[in-house]
């Protein structure tokens, strides 16, 4: 067995009284491509920012190709210093929901941005990069464009652009499409596929259901302040065992015809 390229030990995190998910453990093998679902309020998109360290658990230890990364301590809380976050940051990447792109900057600026300013590249080549990356997700067009002029959906192909430019080993997608009216879904979701059958390692939080079933090698239910379910896609979309994942997947096929 390969050693895991994402390793989550005994992982818990509160917001004052309210505890959000304790003793999560999760091993992510490379070429996993892991879809996240639950309810509102299960901690989905809080796992995924804990693991790039955008929140800090409360406990566990977080090990990227089983280093450990940060300081543990007695208590079970982990200390992060600035280098420990570069570090990861460098390895993993993410996805938000809302584009979160420099208005005052053309696409290919924003893609070639962290590749400038993190990782000294030359200017001249980090647009090269960036140009190959838009080419990629269908955007090489819109290179000197600026975001104002773009859809939602281009807007948050540009997004998935910068972070391939930065080449995470692991990506973490934090419902991609969540912003998006549907008719723009489609180009973001072809987007992730393409990625999945190049056999990149994906994290993705998500409430579509059915581009879940076909794109995951695991799914992972999360209710009950935990990981409340988890197998592969016909295991917990087709045949749940546990109830309330019967109950979600339930109302959501109530509308379907």
């Amino acid at each position: 067995m390969t050693a895991p390229l994402l390793s989550l030990k005994n992982f818990a995190k509160s917001f004052d009284e309210n505890q959000v998910f304790s003793g999560v453990n999760l091993d992510v093998q490379p070429g996993d491509r892991i879809s996240i679902l639950g309810a509102s309020g299960s901690g989905k998109s809080t796992l995924l920012r804990c693991i790039n360290l955008l929140e800090t658990p409360d406990t566990g230890t977080l090990e990227i190709g089983g280093e450990i990364i940060g300081n543990p301590q007695r208590t079970g809380k982990a200390r992060y210093r600035e280098r420990d976050l570069r570090t990861l940051r460098q390895r993993v990447g993410m996805v938000f929901q809302q584009f979160n792109l420099f208005p005052h900057m053309t696409v290919a600026g924003n893609v070639a941005e962290g590749l400038v300013t993190v990782r000294g590249v030359a200017p001249a080549k980090a647009r090269e990069r960036a140009l190959a990356e838009l080419q990629r997700v269908g955007l090489a067009d819109k290179a000197d464009a600026y975001p104002s002029r773009l859809s939602g959906g281009q807007k948050q192909r540009v997004a998935i652009a910068r972070t391939l430019a930065m080449d995470p080993e692991i990506l973490l997608f934090d419902e991609p499409t969540s912003a998006l009216d549907p008719a723009l879904v489609g180009e973001v979701l072809g987007v992730i596929e393409q990625l999945a059958r190049e056999g990149r390692t994906m994290l993705l939080v998500t409430h579509e259901i059915g581009f879940a079933y076909h794109v995951s090698t695991r799914i992972l239910f999360l209710a009950e302040r935990g990981i409340y379910e988890s197998g592969t896609p016909d295991e917990i979309l087709k045949n749940p065992k546990k109830p309330i994942t019967q109950q979600f997947l339930a109302e959501h096929q109530r509308f379907q015809f």
